[in-house]
């Protein structure tokens, strides 16, 4: 049996997609949290080993580490066999996870980082703003026409897609402006084994 070791953040949307595909498809693991707050060079030294931008999520598979979440992600679809679709449908897959990681992966982290954590010029801010309303709006219409983003039902893209969404009124928007979404979202948290981030991404130690 392979050993894996998750290093992840508890505000990263994109470690709580991975770690999420991991409890989803009953994958045994390690969570380690990474403090961010924490300067680059006094950040553990096995996490600095395993992540090669100094970034997370990491995954280090029987010492082999890997990066980046959508990559991961199809790493645990390919391998693993998690949410992992029906096996047409791999290229609307990769479609997905690379629309997410250009739009909604971005729009989103960086509004609710702005407006919580840091600030920006007003004009930076209402640009990100109306990036995230266009996105959600290709969700709306996307689960307008059925339930999931792919036909055969739950996938990694779709823990791609919604990873920040959880923490979208954070961003300072309503997820009840996007009906369809909202409903997608109440079907993921249905899914045997899922949580919440705040709940799956929390330390065992406070920081």
């Amino acid at each position: 049996m392979s050993t894996l070791t998750l290093y992840g953040n508890r505000f990263s949307g994109h470690s709580y997609k991975v770690r999420l595909a991991l409890m989803l498809g009953d994958v045994s693991h390690e969570y380690r949290h990474v403090d961010l707050a924490a300067p680059r060079a006094e950040r553990p030294d096995d996490f600095r080993a395993a992540s090669r931008w100094d970034e997370v999520p990491a995954l280090v598979v029987d010492g082999v580490a890997m990066v980046q979440s959508n990559a991961i992600l199809q790493w645990l679809a390919e391998s693993e066999g998690v949410l992992a679709g029906r096996p047409g449908e791999r290229q609307g897959i990769r479609e997905w996870l690379g629309w997410e990681a250009n739009r909604i992966g971005l729009s989103v982290p960086n509004l609710r980082y702005y407006r919580r954590f840091a600030s920006v010029p007003a004009e930076v801010e209402a640009w990100l703003e109306l990036r995230t309303c266009a996105d959600l709006a290709v969700l709306d219409a996307q689960f307008a026409r059925q339930p999931f983003l792919l036909e055969s039902g739950p996938t990694i893209a779709d823990l791609s897609a919604s990873a920040y969404l959880w923490w979208l009124d954070e961003a300072g928007l309503s997820i009840r402006d996007w009906p369809h979404v909202a409903a997608w979202l109440e079907r993921l948290a249905a899914l045997p084994g899922w949580q919440h981030p705040d709940q799956l991404m929390a330390p065992d130690i406070p920081d």
